[in-house]
């Protein structure tokens, strides 16, 4: 095992300072390269390769060989948009509201209407402030059918109140909106 090391002592002492110099810069750059410029070389392959599977994709769009598929996300809003009533119908709807008043004996004096674009969504809203009076039980059941016939109808606020404790019938306001496609 002594010759080996004396071999290596001899060339070590052929190349002098200059050499060693030179050969541990060049071992240097060898470990310069592989641990930066390799895997940034493999990342840039990788990039290529997948360049590569997107023009095949693009041009099989193109012949019409391949369909885009929607996100999830986007998917459920057109099967949500598809399910509800068109904004032609708000006044079918409306009128089913009062229907359902009627039916429980509860006057609804005049309301606000605004219709207006959900910027998220792009669903029409229909917000409706109505004045309700009426026993807790007529309003009650008056909510609970605009649920079950207007799926549609969102109840956001119910204000009610008494004018004295003895007295059996409420006056209130009713704040929903009724979310329509715009088709």
């Amino acid at each position: 095992m002594r010759v080996p090391s004396l071999l290596l002592h001899e060339a070590v002492l052929r190349l002098g300072r200059a050499g060693l110099a030179a050969l541990l810069v060049g071992l240097l750059a060898l470990g310069f390269v592989l641990a930066t410029v390799l895997p940034q070389w493999q990342a840039v392959r990788a990039l290529r390769a997948a360049e590569a599977d997107a023009t095949v994709q693009v041009q099989r769009l193109a012949r019409g060989e391949l369909k885009v598929q929607a996100k999830p996300e986007q998917q459920a809003l057109d099967e949500l948009r598809q399910q509800l009533p068109g904004q032609p119908e708000a006044s079918e709807l409306i009128e089913r509201l009062y229907h359902l008043a009627s039916a429980e004996r509860i006057s609804l004096a005049r309301g606000e209407y605004a219709l207006g674009i959900d910027p998220r969504t792009q669903l029409a809203r229909y917000q409706i402030v109505l004045p309700v009076r009426g026993s807790y039980p007529q309003i009650r059941g008056f909510l609970k059918g605009l649920s079950g016939q207007l799926p549609t109808l969102v109840l956001e606020d119910l204000e009610l109140q008494r004018k004295r404790i003895g007295d059996r019938e409420l006056s209130g306001r009713v704040r929903m909106t009724l979310y329509l496609s715009r088709s």
